[in-house]
């Protein structure tokens, strides 16, 4: 069974709620998915170490064969890791579960399969590039979103100070 909310009252533009509106939403937001990403990289790393034997065994069987294949999907864990926990009934990977954030569309639902793709490539891309610097755009405005948020067109908040009633699991 789930339950149907709204984020804001109807009087709001928008359906997530403003800083101004819930504070508590976006307070210590930063280090929260500082933190969360430290965690999701333990994740990933434990995720790789075993796809790592996975990857020998196939590459070894085809008699290296399949080995670019097999080593290209290799690379695409970190993509499939976000992607698939963020477009998943909880749009939150495994570090943002520990601290209570979940990443929300704009328009007040969880992000679909194509909006979570793109934020998490959009977000490998713009820290490989930038060298983490991009992130310093969250400083900047009131809802601490990121250049990759606000490209794919959602946002992030800690859903542990949510007054309202949350989603069902």
């Amino acid at each position: 069974m789930t339950a149907n909310y709204t984020f804001a009252p109807s009087y709001e533009p928008s359906p997530i709620p403003e800083p101004a509106v819930l504070p508590e939403l976006y307070q210590g937001l930063l280090r929260r998915r500082i933190a969360a990403y430290l965690i999701d990289l333990v994740c990933i790393g434990a995720i790789a170490v075993i796809m790592w034997f996975a990857c020998v065994f196939l590459t070894v069987l085809s008699f290296g064969l399949l080995g670019p294949i097999v080593w290209f999907m290799f690379g695409l864990i970190p993509l499939a890791y976000h992607t698939l926990l963020l477009s998943g009934a909880r749009p939150a990977t495994l570090g943002m579960r520990c601290f209570g954030l979940e990443l929300w569309s704009m328009n007040g639902e969880r992000p679909t399969f194509l909006q979570a793709l793109i934020q998490t490539a959009l977000f490998y891309l713009t820290i490989g590039a930038t060298c983490s610097l991009i992130l310093l755009v969250a400083l900047i405005n009131r809802r601490k979103r990121t250049l990759h948020d606000f490209l794919a067109g959602t946002v992030m908040l800690r859903m542990s100070a949510m007054p309202l009633p949350r989603h069902a699991y």
